[in-house]
């Protein structure tokens, strides 16, 4: 199966003429995104993630190296839009990424660039704020919406537009926990039906959720693997400066009492292993 996203031996930097080669914000990186996967990229403050999520679409270039997307360069002369309808894009703050007065008008923003007739129109917008658990809100004022549904809004918009994977940028971390856990569930939902879903993040928790974590460190990959065998890595991943799922900082601390004990990031598989253990002994 061809990647839905391929980033070959990529180098950016902001400021290139000013600053060596070694501090560079993503320093030859290669990662692949297959269709339907759900992946978490985590990393300490100044890693790259957000550069990297920003070359997934187009929104940046490369400096080196190659970006594609559907087989297509995010450079292609021509070819931009087509890199865009196929990868969407969420932002941290959902109070910057709304156009329109009402929520209606906001989902059928980027259908209207697009050409969409009307009718069709209609029917993405119903099916996109159905989709995010917004139904029936098509008249109500953006400015009056909770920030948890202003971000649920925003993916409708990209939603809407039929994308084979969304890009989230930090995009839960203005929200409290309420509009945060709503959030995740509609990423995890819109993965579910096959849309392939990145997640730019700091929490460990968050990361636990995908089926691969990525971990950056100085502008290069360091880690990557489902979040079982990532966060096994529990003291490289502390020495970064991040957290461990609750889970795997139990476990860890089990196994290294004694207690054979796999790393798994469910807790009721976690309970039963707990179980089993106990009664063996």
């Amino acid at each position: 199966m061809r990647p839905l996203i391929e980033v070959e031996k990529v180098w950016f930097d902001y400021r290139p003429e000013e600053r060596p080669r070694a501090k560079w914000v993503l320093r030859d990186v290669t990662w692949k995104i297959a269709p339907g996967e759900y992946v978490a990229v985590i990393g300490p403050n100044g890693s790259g993630k957000s550069t990297l999520a920003r070359l997934l679409n187009g929104l940046l270039v490369p400096k080196e190296g190659r970006v594609r997307v559907k087989g297509i360069p995010t450079d292609a002369p021509g070819k931009l839009w087509m890199v865009r309808q196929a990868v969407g894009m969420v932002f941290q703050n959902p109070d910057n990424q709304h156009v329109a007065p009402t929520v209606r008008e906001d989902v059928a923003f980027g259908l209207e660039n697009l050409g969409v007739p009307r009718e069709e129109m209609l029917r993405r917008i119903d099916e996109a704020l159905e989709a995010v658990d917004l139904p029936g809100m098509g008249e109500r004022l953006v400015h009056q919406l909770s920030g948890g549904q202003k971000q649920r809004l925003s993916i409708a918009g990209v939603l809407a537009m039929r994308p084979d994977a969304i890009v989230l940028d930090e995009s839960t971390s203005m929200l409290d926990p309420a509009g945060r856990r709503r959030v995740l569930e509609v990423m995890q939902r819109l993965n579910d039906e096959g849309i392939a879903v990145i997640h730019i993040t700091h929490s460990a928790a968050e990361a636990a959720r995908a089926r691969r974590v990525t971990v950056m460190d100085r502008g290069r990959i360091v880690l990557d693997g489902p979040p079982e065998q990532v966060f096994q890595r529990d003291e490289e991943i502390r020495r970064l400066g991040l957290e461990v799922p609750v889970l795997a900082e139990l476990t860890a601390r089990l196994r290294r009492r004694g207690w054979p004990l796999p790393v798994t990031m469910e807790a009721e598989r976690w309970v039963e292993e707990i179980w089993r253990s106990l009664s063996r002994k």
